[in-house]
């Protein structure tokens, strides 16, 4: 076997891989004369099977097998000796199409390695972190919040206004015939909450205890029922009962409806899980700083390979998000913009550097952190946790998945540790605006 450069530009390589005729052969015997003694033969006791016949029963077979070890055999040989990591799967391609028994195998073996990720002096890099305390005014607010989703609803006399509650019985009808799903007893329906179709609580604002209307309203072009969507419609409601809602009192007995013994227990809870929040939304202001800071002060080339790829994703990530009512992938392909190719660009950089910082610290993903991931995102299919986990387990590229983001900010806090980092207390509306400021960059 011969491996020869044929390309060593940049990151990218290129060879070429001839494999002899006779080392070919030679492969085919070794693995004849491994099965020989398993394979019995009309005519023939096991073992004994003549070589002539058992080639040619199963010599194209192992043929391709040994094409096959072989060749992978020297990429694995090439990458171990020469050191390069293939920033994704060679590409193999055989030269002699026209190929044919005794003859030399030769193929092209191309790939694009992952390039030296240059130092970086982790004790030079500044950051502020922004930090802000619960005070009362925010756990007040927290509370109220609280109190307005424990709400309830009395009867009112009068007609029904925003914020109010209507029980209605309703049948929706197009085109004159009622459609399945329109059709509904003593339903609670809030004017102004948005959970019906656009259009169809503004025409019951006014309306009373005994009345009866028509609601004309039309379904949405992107409506989840192909069938319904865009179509015009009449739903007749008969309103049973008008009700104004009414706080709950923020009581001991609130705290109690919340799990918490009483009143000053709930605050605490409170304040706890906002300072939590102020704090994971200050973690990302300081994490997209950072990120900035690692961006400016490094520079090295970039497989073009992964960056392409990273492209494509972002614009159709992206696009998927302008178009929501398309669920599927049958669309025509979505050729990314610079400004996709230049975030793309970022992304692969960082991501490169870092892996390259976490390994160099030894950052590990343990088995714990990994299993409390799994377990989190398996909440998201209730019923079917069985089959997540299965799912998980015997993929990989979906446990990788999972991985990425936590080996992420573990490497994220490690350069925390040795950054220098200045604390600012701040205040809730001054955090909120930074945070915001991030999805405008």
């Amino acid at each position: 076997m011969q491996v020869t450069e044929t390309l060593n530009e940049g990151l990218k390589r290129g060879y070429t891989v001839t494999v002899t005729a006779a080392e070919l052969d030679g492969k085919v015997q070794a693995k004849l004369a491994e099965i020989q003694p398993q394979v019995a033969m009309k005519g023939f006791r096991q073992g004994k099977v003549p070589m002539a016949l058992l080639r040619k029963q199963h010599g194209p077979r192992l043929l391709g097998e040994a094409m096959q070890e072989t060749i992978d055999g020297a990429v694995s040989s090439h990458l171990e000796s020469s050191g390069d990591r293939p920033a994704m799967q060679p590409a193999v391609k055989m030269t002699n199409q026209d190929w044919k028994e005794g003859d030399d195998v030769v193929v092209e073996v191309s790939y694009e390695k992952l390039p030296e990720v240059p130092s970086v002096d982790l004790g030079a890099i500044q950051l502020t972190r922004l930090t802000v305390a619960a005070d009362d005014a925010a756990v007040d607010e927290a509370l109220q919040n609280l109190a307005d989703t424990a709400k309830s609803y009395e009867d009112k006399d009068g007609a029904a206004e925003t914020g109010d509650q209507v029980v209605i019985d309703f049948v929706g009808k197009v085109d004159g015939e009622a459609f399945e799903g329109g059709t509904a007893s003593d339903y609670p329906l809030v004017l102004g909450s948005n959970s019906f179709i656009p259009g169809f609580e503004d025409q019951l604002v006014g309306v009373t205890t005994g009345e009866e209307k028509d609601v004309n309203v039309s379904f949405p072009e992107e409506y989840g029922a192909k069938h319904l969507a865009g179509k015009a419609a009449v739903f007749t409601c008969t309103v049973k009962g008008v009700k104004a809602p009414k706080a709950a009192a923020i009581d001991d007995d609130l705290a109690k409806r919340f799990g918490a013994d009483d009143l000053d227990a709930l605050k605490a809870q409170v304040r706890e899980r906002l300072e939590a929040e102020y704090k994971g939304a200050a973690r990302a202001v300081s994490k997209r700083a950072l990120l900035d800071r690692l961006d400016e002060s490094v520079d090295f080339d970039l497989p073009e390979s992964l960056v392409k790829a990273e492209a494509e994703q972002i614009a159709h990530q992206l696009w998927h998000e302008e178009n929501p009512q398309v669920h599927g992938h049958n669309h025509d392909h979505i050729e990314p913009t610079e400004e996709h190719t230049r975030l793309a660009r970022r992304r692969v950089k960082l991501g490169l550097l870092l892996a390259d910082l976490g390994q160099k610290a030894e950052v590990k993903v343990t088995d714990a952190e990994l299993t409390q991931a799994v377990l989190q995102q398996a909440r998201q299919y209730r019923g079917q946790e069985r089959q997540f986990f299965e799912f998980i387990q015997n993929n990989a590229a979906a446990r990788q998945q999972i991985q990425a983001p936590i080996f992420e900010d573990k490497v994220i806090d490690h350069i925390f540790e040795k950054a220098q980092v200045e604390e600012k207390a701040t205040t809730k509306d001054e955090l909120q605006t930074a945070v915001e400021a991030l999805d405008q960059e």
